[in-house]
């Protein structure tokens, strides 16, 4: 049976990590976060569930505003074959949580070794971090390094990753 929030918040004080919580509306969407949320100190962050074509789960995190092509990450998750999105069912029975819920801690319900779990490298440089705890209406807002030691504690190597440049060729970095 999968954590609930209340649950991985009780975790979370038996490992002595500190963190503040904020409750708010229902935010499936990165839109509808940083509407509620945007407020909040730290960096907001998106998630994505994905899968390769040997049905490998790939569970990412990202700064809110980062943009990803699919084709070009495979190459940073190791992806074999192409990479989608899981399905509903697949993110419930590997995660335990529902979509808009997605976070790192979701890996918490996943056996270890059964999910990658990926975080970008500018998130890990941030002093504060904000993810949700398994539902969509609360905002976990904690230091990275704490985020890395329950994952850990839990079975589970984040791997820290820079986004490929995308541009097109001859086009100038900004």
């Amino acid at each position: 049976m999968p954590l609930s929030s209340d649950d991985l918040l009780a975790r979370l004080q038996a490992r002595g990590i500190t963190y503040r919580l904020y409750e708010h509306p229902p935010v499936p969407t990165v839109e509808a976060m940083l509407a509620a949320c945007g407020d909040i100190a730290g960096a907001h962050t998106k998630n994505l569930f994905l899968r390769d074509g040997k049905r490998t789960y790939f569970l990412v995190t990202l700064r809110h505003d980062a943009r990803v092509d699919l084709k070009a990450f495979r190459s940073v998750l190791g992806a074999r074959g192409g990479l989608s999105f899981a399905s509903a069912e697949a993110l419930h029975e590997q995660l335990g949580v529902a979509g808009g819920a997605v976070s790192p801690l979701a890996a918490l319900n996943a056996a270890p070794g059964s999910v990658r779990v990926f975080i970008q490298d500018s998130l890990l440089a941030q002093t504060l971090v904000n993810v949700h705890p398994l539902v969509s209406t609360r905002t976990l807002n904690l230091v990275p390094g704490d985020l890395l030691d329950v994952l850990r504690a839990a079975g589970h190597e984040p791997v820290a990753f820079a986004l490929p440049d995308t541009a097109p060729a001859g086009t100038p970095a900004a």
